[in-house]
């Protein structure tokens, strides 16, 4: 028998709270709804969670702060619904690790299809290395400081990185050795499928290969397969 789906909504309107609950739980989820962040962490410490839908104007922390959170320690896939439909908001939230983002109003048929995508791709993807209580990760001659989000190198020196670049290379160390694709690489990071024109991960593995002193002539770090992606192609350790 098909286990089914977890569902998180985290919202402060009742009303929504309802609606997308009874949706869920009519389309084959396992759907539980909470109406902010502290409930939202008292939800996820009683079991595992498929996929989080989580409004970014609740009482106390904000959505985005939660996301922030939650990607700090998790990859449980995140969907952002705001009732603002800025685009700085949308591109704040994918920057703080959110999957996708959704504008209010919306039909809970798109939330859905959002959703079954949503977990469709993240099941695509190889497995994450488990990082959950991580406090640095070492790889090369670097270690990552997860929370200071900067590179520390091996004579202790102190390299600030972008949100886009710490984004980038949190992914890349949570995959090492596995091959990734751009569209991959543009799903984790930013959201989004890669346009075939779209440059922009070849120019942030570009930059992030400069900040880890990686010869992009013949970078030995992140390493470039052809017709494929890039890898990570050193080992990885995990520090608590």
């Amino acid at each position: 028998m098909e286990v089914a789906d977890k569902i998180l909504v985290v919202d402060d309107d009742e009303e929504i709270r309802s609606l997308l609950g009874e949706y869920l739980r009519k389309n084959g989820y396992e759907a539980s709804v909470v109406p902010d962040g502290k409930r939202m962490w008292a939800a996820l410490a009683r079991g595992k969670v498929d996929l989080v839908v989580l409004d970014v104007m609740l009482p106390g922390e904000d959505g985005l702060t939660l996301c922030r959170k939650l990607r700090a320690g998790s990859d449980t896939p995140v969907i952002m619904l705001t009732a603002r439909g800025e685009e700085t908001d949308r591109i704040v939230g994918l920057e703080m690790g959110a999957d996708d983002y959704l504008a209010k109003p919306f039909s809970p048929r798109e939330l859905l299809a959002r959703i079954k995508s949503v977990l469709r791709r993240a099941r695509s993807l190889p497995r994450n290395l488990q990082a959950d209580d991580a406090r640095t990760i070492a790889f090369a001659a670097w270690r990552l400081d997860l929370v200071a989000r900067h590179l520390v190198s091996h004579e202790g020196v102190v390299t600030s990185l972008s949100g886009a670049e710490f984004a980038l290379l949190r992914i890349f160390l949570s995959h090492p050795n596995h091959v990734l694709t751009r569209d991959q690489l543009m799903l984790l990071s930013k959201g989004r499928e890669a346009d075939p024109m779209d440059r922009a991960i070849d120019i942030q593995v570009s930059r992030l290969r400069h900040r880890l002193r990686d010869d992009p002539a013949d970078p030995k770090i992140i390493k470039t397969v052809r017709g494929e992606g890039y890898v990570l192609a050193v080992p990885v350790e995990v520090e608590h």
